[in-house]
């Protein structure tokens, strides 16, 4: 991991493409604000993990689903 220092109004740019730009400091808060191009995705870390599992959960197999496409090769077997 890189790690910089920043103050307010400063910038960090990452190839060419995306600037952070350091907007405010309160406390423990920092406020970034994020210049990219529309087809680069960002997210809070929170959201990112949330939408990744949600993804997973919708790819993986269901039991009921799987005991359905079972029986009805069962029974598509039963009539050959």
């Amino acid at each position: 991991m890189l790690v910089l220092s920043r103050k307010k109004g400063e910038s960090i740019v990452i190839q060419d493409q995306i600037e952070l730009t350091i907007l405010s400091v309160d406390g423990d808060t920092v406020k970034v604000g994020i210049t990219a191009p529309k087809h680069v995705d960002i997210f809070r870390k929170e959201v990112y993990l949330s939408i990744q599992e949600a993804n997973r959960e919708s790819v993986a197999p269901q039991q009921t689903n799987l005991n359905a496409l079972i029986y009805r090769l069962r029974d598509v077997n039963k009539n050959e």
